[in-house]
């Protein structure tokens, strides 16, 4: 199973050791990527129900400063050879779709190939307001932007006008991506998981460690089958990432879930780990440990 790092872009550990720095240590450590999370704004009051809690709540500080995903990935990207970038995960429909092809492929392109990207429709309803974009649509603009993305990838989009975007003929982008990025659906939802079988390239888990639940993760892996085989898609396995919250400083209990996790179909996990090399290497073996055990 790989082992990736949540690479903090929020909060004060950006600011105190910088996103390069830490990025350097990550992959220095041993880790086989680096992931960043994604707000653009928050409320001063959180009102939307938070699919990731129990009670539906939301209980961080909404002052907590977020450096730009994707900058924190070209700022990961400058000063790393090996590890792969992602973002866990992007709110995609908040994002002009030809502006965040160019990003990402500009990425890409810098990295070597080394990057994966996991979108989510996005639950914060405040945050879509702030950003004048409709939030009862955002899954169905979210994979309309998969769609034009990936056109503008190829170099030459093709013409197209839809409600939400027009593009004229004629248009080029360029560069194209170094490699053909993977692009993985966030959410737990049946929509959500429907979407990961169907158009993207896999799935991205989220479960805090006090929770984990591989029966969850096989139950959600046959939902994006089936749905693939209705929709005619070739049957392969969905690449299926978890990340693991509340992490920090409990790379002992993650390991214990590792052999579970990988049973139940997971390639993949996130963890949050010290930035400090030293540190970050310690909690790598214990978790090598126990992904190998």
């Amino acid at each position: 199973m790989r082992i990736g790092a949540k690479l903090p872009n929020s909060g004060p550990l950006p600011f105190q050791h910088g996103v390069p720095a830490m990025a350097r240590a990550l992959e220095d450590a041993g880790y086989d990527s680096l992931w960043v999370s994604d707000h653009i704004v928050l409320p001063q009051t959180i009102g939307s129900y938070y699919p990731f809690a129990a009670d539906g709540r939301a209980t961080w500080a909404t002052d907590t400063p977020y450096l730009d995903a994707l900058i924190a990935l070209a700022l990961a990207a400058a000063v790393t050879e090996r590890v792969r970038l992602g973002t866990a995960a992007l709110v995609l429909a908040l994002r002009n779709p030809v502006e965040f092809a160019k990003q990402a492929a500009s990425i890409d392109v810098a990295s070597g190939g080394r990057l994966e990207l996991a979108v989510g429709a996005g639950w914060l309803a405040e945050e879509f307001e702030a950003l004048g974009v409709p939030f009862k649509t955002r899954g169905s603009r979210m994979v309309e932007w998969i769609e034009i993305a990936r056109d503008c990838w190829g170099g030459r989009p093709a013409a197209r006008a839809t409600e939400r975007y027009t593009l004229p003929a004629g248009i080029l982008s360029s560069p194209p991506p170094a490699h053909e990025i993977p692009l993985l659906i966030g959410g737990h939802a049946p929509v959500a998981l429907r979407r990961a079988g169907t158009v993207g390239d896999g799935w991205l888990a989220q479960q805090p460690l006090s929770a984990i639940e591989p029966d969850e993760i096989v139950q959600a892996i046959a939902t994006m089958r089936a749905a693939a085989q209705e929709a005619g898609a070739e049957q392969v396995a969905p690449r299926v990432v978890l990340r693991i919250v509340e992490s920090l400083g409990k790379p002992e209990q993650v390991a214990q879930h590792l052999d579970a996790l990988a049973g139940a179909g997971v390639e993949e996990v996130i963890v949050d780990v010290p930035v400090e090399r030293e540190a970050a290497e310690r909690d790598l073996a214990v978790l090598r440990a126990g992904a190998s055990a």
